[in-house]
């Protein structure tokens, strides 16, 4: 029985008990807990399905409760995504997704609020105060179904163009609960593999494929429809795994389920992504500063 799910988290509580080749360390910050886990061979890997490298998770309130500019959660996940940057260079920022479905808007909704400094350069930059900015680019790769050209390539194509530093890839997520949808954060070093958690699978985006430092940050914001019903009932017998097939997928349709107040939960959740990202991205600049630039 296939449990589907984007977290690595939920992906080790699937495997079981055994922690050999993980390293795992939970830190609780009042309004948020963060937990960090970390693959470290490549039978581990294999063991929870999920590729060797470091997976942070931020748990928090759900995003329907918005959120200050100078909020606590903003501050912990910027400095969380700032320890995988490299410390100098251009980085791009990509928004995966299409934004005209609101469960896969994230990333699109999150790429408008980046900020693109890679065109300030000389004279402009000195006398708009903005020269110590760090170099970024950003971009809104759209869906295949869209635009005929695969993320991952179109990814690429750019990077061999403009030669970043490192990609900061942001996506919405699959999760194998209800109740983790919309209130959790994943950071992790290892890349992403679009549509992997609802069986969309497309090609990995990651340091092998780009050539340089992939850092994906996602927010679940759907949960694959067998998975949800497959792990209420708890029954892996081989009949009862037909049943629920032909329940959930009818005439083979392959469905998800999303919270009813959805379009919230991604407008709050692109709006602390991007903040958190800038954040990292430039830290010589306050919240309220960036903000004002990104609005």
């Amino acid at each position: 029985m296939q449990i589907r799910t984007d977290l690595a988290m939920e992906a080790r509580e699937l495997a079981g008990n055994d922690s050999s080749g993980i390293e795992v360390d939970r830190k609780d910050y009042g309004e948020i807990t963060m937990s960090s886990l970390i693959i470290k061979t490549d039978e581990a890997a294999k063991n929870i399905g999920k590729d060797m490298g470091s997976y942070i998770t931020a748990e928090m309130k759900t995003l329907t409760d918005d959120f200050k500019d100078a909020d606590k959660r903003l501050e912990i996940i910027a400095k969380e995504i700032r320890k995988l940057l490299p410390d100098k260079g251009l980085v791009l920022v990509a928004g995966l997704g299409n934004e005209n479905i609101t469960p896969d808007a994230l990333g699109p909704k999150s790429a408008r609020r980046i900020l693109a400094t890679r065109h300030i350069q000389g004279d402009i930059a000195r006398s708009t105060g903005l020269d110590r900015l760090r170099a970024v680019a950003v971009l809104a790769t759209g869906v295949t179904g869209q635009t005929g050209i695969e993320t991952g390539e179109l990814i690429l194509s750019v990077c061999e163009r403009i030669k970043p530093a490192a990609v900061v890839v942001i996506d919405a997520l699959a999760s194998r609960r209800l109740e983790r949808l919309g209130c959790t954060v994943q950071i992790t070093d290892t890349g992403i593999s679009p549509g992997d958690g609802v069986g969309n699978h497309r090609a990995k985006i990651n340091r092998d494929t780009v050539g340089v430092p992939v850092i994906s940050i996602g927010i679940p914001t759907v949960v694959d429809a067998f998975t949800l019903a497959a792990d209420l009932l708890l029954d892996s017998d081989d009949n009862s795994v037909e049943l629920i097939k032909r329940s959930v997928y009818p005439n083979g349709r392959k469905m998800v389920v999303t919270p009813g107040e959805i379009d919230l939960l991604v407008e709050r959740g692109a709006k602390l992504i991007s903040m958190a990202v800038n954040t990292a991205l430039q830290p010589s600049l306050k919240p309220s500063d960036l903000l004002s630039l990104v609005r």
